[in-house]
């Protein structure tokens, strides 16, 4: 398999896995989201006392659509970021290891994140803006409501112009690294798991020696260190698209 295939492949693996995620775990980035612009003194946002509290509250006013508002742009921007990430990355990954047969080091898996998520970030920003104000839409909005993402780009060119699409895009470029710690962690833990299988069993290639409960272990102690680290800039880029 050449490597440019591979990359193509691991990009609409990124788009799949990024549709997948989206789509199971929604109604919760909606609570996350009016949790982030709700700070006590804005009134056109329902208090919630927790999450379970939250979902009821949205449930019981604007029904199960409530807890989807901002699904297709959603999909599409996490569908669209993950494919655009896995392909940027590969090729900033071939770009370091042109010309060298020892493995990456370290610094360059966070040169090859930091890279691929800022052309993401600059590419997907409208989506992610666009999201944000269909999700914050509630019967307590006094202003007029977008009817969809047609609508809503619409009306934000033709109100706030195009410069609106790009709120926020300064702390979305912070968030870069979100994706650079989480791949840099994926990468080392999952070079420390190895090494240890191999010291404890004799195998031809890493590929046998990791289990599905491997890589889903490394996938999210490597996302928790990345959210734990990076939630503030969320914050700050979801009250700056706040129309």
């Amino acid at each position: 398999m050449s490597l440019s295939q591979w990359q193509w492949e691991t990009a609409t693996a990124g788009a799949v896995a990024g549709f997948a995620t989206v789509a199971a775990m929604y109604p919760l980035d909606i609570v996350r989201t009016r949790f982030q612009v709700n700070d006590g003194r804005v009134t056109n946002f329902p208090a919630y006392k927790n999450t379970a509290h939250a979902i009821f509250t949205i449930t019981r006013l604007e029904g199960l659509k409530g807890l989807y508002a901002g699904f297709l742009p959603a999909v599409l921007g996490s569908t669209v970021s993950w494919g655009l990430y896995f392909f940027f990355y590969g090729r900033a990954k071939q770009r370091y290891s042109k010309n060298r047969e020892e493995k990456l080091s370290s610094g360059h898996h966070l040169a090859s994140a930091a890279e691929a998520g800022a052309l993401v970030s600059l590419c997907t920003n409208p989506i992610w803006l666009i999201k944000t104000r269909l999700q914050l839409q509630n019967p307590l909005h006094q202003s007029r409501r977008y009817s969809g993402i047609y609508d809503a780009l619409r009306t934000i060119l033709r109100e706030e112009g195009w410069t609106a699409l790009y709120k926020g895009l300064g702390p979305g470029l912070l968030m870069v690294s979100h994706g650079a710690i989480q791949f840099t962690a994926y990468e080392e833990l999952r070079r420390i798991m190895v090494d240890y299988k191999e010291k404890k069993q004799k195998s031809e290639g890493a590929s046998n020696l990791l289990n599905s409960f491997d890589y889903a272990l490394l996938g999210g102690s490597s996302k928790i260190a990345a959210i734990l680290i990076t939630y503030p800039f969320q914050v700050i880029r979801t009250r700056a698209q706040v129309k």
